[in-house]
């Protein structure tokens, strides 16, 4: 059997199709597997790095600017989206997969669409609360929409096949415990480790709250802190570190990262978790049954990042706080006196497990399979 995964843009939406792509793996051992993503997108490292092969495709965003550039931009993006057709097509026919599953990205719809215009079966899975652009404009194209909301079904025209699977998880997150996390990462068991996330490609607003929040912590040693920077942000935090004179932030608890490779055995360890509020990430909070104070990312469409972390907060899972409510002092103070409830901790942890799906990745998986001949 051939199967074929197209996602890309962000590692929200690539780390899904890599946990089917896995479970399709251990089921049937001699699956042909491809990925087809965005040309120097960041799916071309994620991929290869879990094994699998990857194809690319050019394709760009639209601009939802009314300005001159903006429409510039849609024009190019219009003509580069008929040249991806085309080029999805030509993969598609020499791979001859059984089926195509996207996972989100834009380059989801060139790739779904030549697969539905050849007469592959096609599905397409939205994480998110509500559905972007490209979800929206496939809803009638695929076969089936699969979301990770169960009540995500409303926001689609009448007609559209939506199943409710909730979202998949990497391997690794449903394995680890605290205990085993820490031994593994060599960090003490009696000490508090906060881990600070922002997304595969980072914040410029967090860095910028974490170029103060950062030596606080070192400074006080409240806690341990473990900070993702992002490729884009990680030496202009260094250097905005280095101005103030921080010092070897390591030796006294803090870790600075421009990427976190481990991420499983880094959120197992961790007591609570600052962080976006995009779907795979609470995919993993929930596999991990971890506590969170999350910030939703502003530069979304329709807010869907705030509409998933109200759904969290409603579920007594999460604290939420929107950028601007806050400086770098008043989020280390939030952060001491959600640490220092070890009770309600432990609740919003357990309330966290309960929201999510746990077997989603075997549901999207035996769903997969059933478009199969």
């Amino acid at each position: 059997m051939k199967f074929l995964f197209t996602c890309g843009g962000t590692a929200g939406h690539i780390n899904p199709a890599i946990g089917v792509a896995a479970q399709i793996q251990t089921l049937i051992p001699d699956a042909q597997i491809l990925f087809i993503g965005a040309k120097g997108m960041m799916e071309t490292e994620l991929v290869p790095r879990e094994g699998y092969e990857i194809r690319t495709v050019e394709i760009n965003s639209l601009s939802r600017s009314v300005s001159l550039a903006g429409l510039k931009h849609n024009l190019h993006t219009a003509r580069a989206l008929v040249q991806s057709i085309r080029e999805a097509k030509k993969i598609l026919r020499n791979f001859g997969p059984d089926v195509v599953v996207g996972t989100g990205g834009y380059v989801c719809y060139p790739v779904l669409k030549a697969a539905h215009d050849l007469g592959i079966p096609t599905l397409v899975h939205e994480s998110n609360a509500v559905p972007g652009l490209t979800t929206k404009l496939l809803a009638h194209t695929v076969d089936c929409v699969m979301v990770g909301f169960e009540n995500a079904g409303e926001n689609y025209p009448a007609g559209t096949n939506v199943v409710f699977t909730g979202t998949p998880v990497r391997r690794g997150f449903e394995t680890l415990d605290r205990a085993a996390a820490r031994k593994l990462l060599h960090l003490p068991e009696d000490q508090p480790l906060v881990l600070s996330v922002w997304g595969s490609l980072g914040s410029d607003h967090m860095n910028d709250v974490m170029a103060r929040f950062a030596p606080l912590a070192a400074q006080k040693q409240d806690f341990m802190l473990i900070h993702s920077a992002g490729k884009r942000g990680y030496p202009r935090l260094c250097a905005a570190l280095g101005q103030q004179g921080a010092g070897d932030l390591k030796a006294r608890g803090v870790d600075i990262r421009e990427y976190i490779f481990d991420m499983p055995q880094v959120m197992a360890a961790a007591d609570l978790i600052l962080c976006r509020s995009g779907a795979s990430t609470l995919g993993e909070l929930a596999a991990l049954g971890k506590p969170a104070l999350l910030i939703p990312s502003p530069n979304v469409t329709n807010h869907h990042q705030e509409k998933n972390a109200r759904q969290m907060e409603r579920f007594g899972a999460a604290k939420v706080l929107l950028e601007g409510e806050f400086d770098a002092v008043s989020l280390y103070e939030q952060v001491c006196a959600l640490l220092s409830d070890a009770p309600a901790l432990a609740e919003m942890g357990g309330n966290m497990a309960r929201a999510g799906v746990p077997d989603a990745t075997k549901r999207i998986t035996e769903l997969v399979l059933s478009y199969v001949n």
